[in-house]
């Protein structure tokens, strides 16, 4: 039987996301092993974060200056705007650098049934920012859920007083992804969002 403090540390550790209780422990297991070499720069590194990480107050994003590295760089094309659900999807798609411009995270995504209205998510300051600044599009990055597709209408109608374009990323067959082991969904989106070759 383990101490009430190693108890306790698989217990916090199978509350993140991805770990239940046998992942923690053995992860647990692995960090104590290699106390000087895994456990100890993982602790100073989680340290620094933690004291170090704030909230952009331009973008939303997490960085450990603000505004954030992304909203500082003047390289970024700053009138295009990808709206995205939370700080997750914008690292997400950041790590694909296929985007250059700028962000703005909402903060989550509408839903009645979890009592998520418009005055829940950070909508007025991306419409304050369009009405600031030189945007010219807003693409919305948001997910291909009820919730996801009922907040990019909304916000669609929201921009459609603005004089900014909306656009949304496409949906369909991921690349590699063989047609026989897709959902039904996924190919209807494909089939609808064709285009041109």
């Amino acid at each position: 039987m383990a101490s009430s403090e190693i108890e306790q540390a698989v217990l916090l550790l199978s509350k993140l996301p991805a770990l239940g209780q046998r992942s923690a422990r053995r992860l647990l297991l692995h960090l104590l092993n290699k106390k000087e070499t895994h456990f100890a720069p993982l602790l100073t590194a989680l340290q620094h974060v933690y004291d170090s990480i704030q909230t952009c107050p331009i973008c939303g994003n997490m960085d450990t200056i603000s505004p954030c590295a992304i909203c500082l760089d003047e390289n970024r094309q700053h009138s295009v705007v990808c709206v995205v659900q939370d700080v997750a999807d914008l690292w997400a798609l950041e790590r694909s650098g296929a985007f250059k411009g700028v962000y703005h995270v909402l903060g989550g995504l509408l839903s009645a049934l979890d009592g998520v209205g418009p005055e829940e998510l950070k909508i007025l300051s991306l419409i304050e920012k369009i009405e600031k600044g030189n945007v010219q599009e807003v693409i919305l990055a948001l997910p291909s859920t009820v919730e996801g597709q009922t907040t990019a209408h909304y916000l669609s109608d929201r921009l459609a007083e603005q004089n900014v374009k909306v656009s949304a990323l496409s949906r369909g067959v991921p690349v590699g992804g063989e047609l026989d082991y897709l959902d039904d969904g996924t190919l209807q989106m494909a089939l609808k969002s064709r285009r041109e070759l």
